[in-house]
């Protein structure tokens, strides 16, 4: 999976010379975080929420409601904007951009293109993708099954078992788990899966848990 699927494209954009007043009035219409700044069509910054509200008096100040109006129409994105962003490509695999985003404590990275912005992708869109991968969001049932260690032939043997129950896989995760120890995570769409519980466990792997997703 691609950050191209998750990320969003369709942005609204500001300059370096947009009020920090305007800025918060287009997060409040759109109900959005972040508005990258753009000078020239050329990517150059990111504010925020975060960083609106960082840069706003603090409430003992002694500045009137319309001193602090006035201020904040004096006050423009370059001069709070973020500009040391980390981006990625539209074709950057999905876990090569989470691993970023936790590397570097990140909510969001900026997509580019030929260095052209093209979307932005978030923390969020990033749980969405998990979620998906899991398929949690679809009926039927997940099943954990764990081996000790790893061998060859795993995945064909999971195969047949699901081949001699008729069931179909709908998702499938497989991760490490406590040093050398194997996760299978096996999603199918149905709730009846005795057969298939005992097809796997006939073949040695224990199965941990079996899960009914809600419908």
């Amino acid at each position: 999976m691609y950050v191209k699927d998750y990320m969003t494209a369709e942005l609204i954009t500001i300059t370096p010379q947009t009020s920090v007043t305007e800025a918060q009035d287009l997060l409040r219409k759109h109900d959005i975080n972040r508005l990258p700044v753009l000078k020239n069509d050329k990517l150059v910054g990111l504010v925020t929420k975060d960083l609106i509200n960082r840069n706003l008096p603090s409430n003992a100040t002694s500045l009137s409601r319309n001193e602090i109006n006035y201020l904040l129409e004096k006050t423009t994105a370059e001069d709070i904007m973020a500009t040391k962003l980390f981006s990625v490509n539209p074709d950057t695999l999905l876990d090569h951009a989470a691993t970023i985003m936790s590397e570097n404590n990140l909510g969001v990275l900026v997509v580019l293109e030929n260095e052209r912005l093209v979307g932005v992708i978030t923390d969020k869109d990033i749980f969405n993708a998990f979620v998906d991968i899991s398929g949690t969001r679809e009926p039927g049932t997940t099943i954990v099954v764990e081996l000790d260690k790893d061998r060859e032939g795993v995945i064909e043997e999971i195969g047949d078992a699901l081949v001699e129950s008729d069931n179909n896989l709908t998702h499938m995760i497989v991760y490490y788990h406590l040093e050398n120890s194997i996760r299978i995570v096996i999603s199918v769409n149905t709730d009846r899966v005795d057969n298939l519980v005992q097809a796997i466990e006939k073949r040695g792997y224990e199965v941990k848990s079996v899960t009914k997703k809600p419908n």
